[in-house]
């Protein structure tokens, strides 16, 4: 049986087109920015770029070109273009992690509402410092929790609001990160240690404890966590393996090593290494051989001395009574979902078991299961995070210019709750989240 209840569409352009589009400032140039550099590129009637900053002439380059090489204004860091006075009307933040609150701060004080990758800051502290200074000034914030913006995601929404599971009860979702996803940006990657940049649990599944306290609707008050890292460890490299895969390893060509650096080169060079290679779309092997030689991505992922966990379990109390429980795994690939109401159970996976999405209903008293329609966002292009990049920037003008009163603590729930994972996991204690708003480690 197939139900239309909760299809879902992708938030499209408004019905009445704005009197002149926003001006965009982009702070970074890295992979992030160029996947919104896309999407705005194909709303001029909403949003203009006006202005790029990156310290890689090649990022901005690439930004540039997917923008149709308009007459943008080009700064060498953020922090020249976020000092050359109040060029648009919004900054969007896509720099590593260490830099956002920082810039993120001096793009509120300059005039800017932001458009601000996640996680917000690398602190609860900080990211309270920022709804704080945002309210004082009047500026909106939008974070980039794009699941939100899914067709997926919203028809789960739909569903669990039009009553059909009658009362919430529990909730289950898996963020399985995939074992090369892993490899490259938790092990090799720039997520690696977690005193460099923030914790794999905010990092990663900030989105998904963002979505847990969006459907949940109500304030997390406990949260507990378990983790550890499993797998990718000296003592499970394969015999004889190298500290890098270039030296040569002797398991760089065959099928006893799954992570060679060397399929950077072949099956693995989309879309991996575009996100941390620049100039790759012009070099050679041979270039990109040296690179992987010298840098991190070179490295064999079981001797990288990274302290990141490939599987954490998070469990959540909220006031009203509804639980949730999160696992963040490196062995599988996708989202699952399960929720439990007094009526029935919605289930469903998005990009996971070789399928775009999957959602169903099930009632607890008989019937058939029920097939949820959802919109295949790559049927028109959307494909970027399941449509919730497309969702998220096409949302942006009327979430930054209509009336009224802007509640910028919106996102903060759903970072308290990663950050309230992770201080349970070092401390070994049940964390309330708001406990944490003074914290300068968590």
């Amino acid at each position: 049986m197939r139900s239309s209840i909760a299809t879902a569409t992708l938030p499209g352009q408004p019905k009445k087109i704005p009197a002149a589009p926003l001006r965009l400032c982009f702070v970074g140039c890295g992979s992030r920015a160029r996947a919104y550099a896309e999407v705005v590129a194909s709303r001029p009637q909403l949003l203009e770029a006006v202005a790029i900053a990156d310290p890689l002439a090649s990022q901005r380059a690439d930004v540039r070109s997917l923008l149709g090489d308009t007459g943008v204004r080009e700064f060498q860091t953020g922090e020249e273009l976020l000092a050359a006075g109040r060029l648009g009307d919004v900054a969007v933040i896509t720099t590593q992690d260490k830099f956002h609150y920082r810039q993120a701060m001096l793009a509120l004080r300059a005039g800017y509402d932001l458009l601000l990758e996640k996680p917000a800051a690398c602190t609860s502290a900080e990211v309270h410092d920022l709804v704080r200074l945002a309210n004082e000034l009047g500026r909106r914030i939008v974070l980039c929790f794009v699941l939100r913006y899914t067709p997926f995601y919203r028809a789960v929404k739909r569903v669990l609001d039009s009553g059909r599971l009658g009362k919430l009860v529990s909730i289950q979702a898996t963020e399985g990160v995939e074992p090369w996803h892993f490899g490259h940006s938790f092990v090799r990657g720039n997520w690696s240690v977690r005193e460099k940049s923030t914790p794999m649990i905010v990092q990663k599944c900030s989105h998904d404890t963002d979505i847990l306290s969006w459907l949940a609707g109500s304030e997390c008050t406990a949260v507990s966590s378990f983790a550890g890292n499993q797998w990718f460890r000296p003592e499970n490299a394969p015999a004889g393996a190298t500290a890098r895969c270039t030296d040569p390893c002797p398991h760089a060509a065959d099928s006893s090593c799954p992570f060679p650096a060397q399929r950077y080169l072949t099956d693995k060079k989309q879309p991996w290494l575009p996100q941390v290679m620049p100039g790759w779309a012009n070099a050679s092997d041979d270039e990109i051989l040296d690179w992987l030689r010298k840098g991190d991505w070179g490295r064999c992922v079981y001797t990288c001395g990274h302290d990141t966990p490939d599987h954490q379990v998070v469990s959540l109390q909220f006031a009203s009574g509804v639980t949730a429980q999160l696992l963040m795994t490196a062995f599988d690939r996708g989202r699952r979902i399960r929720i439990h109401g007094t009526e029935a159970i919605l289930q469903g996976s998005l990009h996971a078991d070789g399928e775009i999405h999957r959602l169903e209903l099930r009632l607890h008293h008989g019937g058939e299961a029920e097939q949820i329609e959802v919109e295949d966002p790559s049927a028109n292009g959307y494909a970027g995070h399941g449509g919730g990049d497309f969702g998220l920037v096409d949302s942006l003008h009327e979430l930054i210019s209509a009336p009224g009163p802007f509640d910028n603590s919106h996102f903060m729930a759903g970072h308290l709750i990663a950050f309230a994972a992770d201080a349970a996991f070092h401390t070994g204690r049940v964390i309330v989240p708001a406990e944490l708003l003074q914290s300068s480690v968590f």
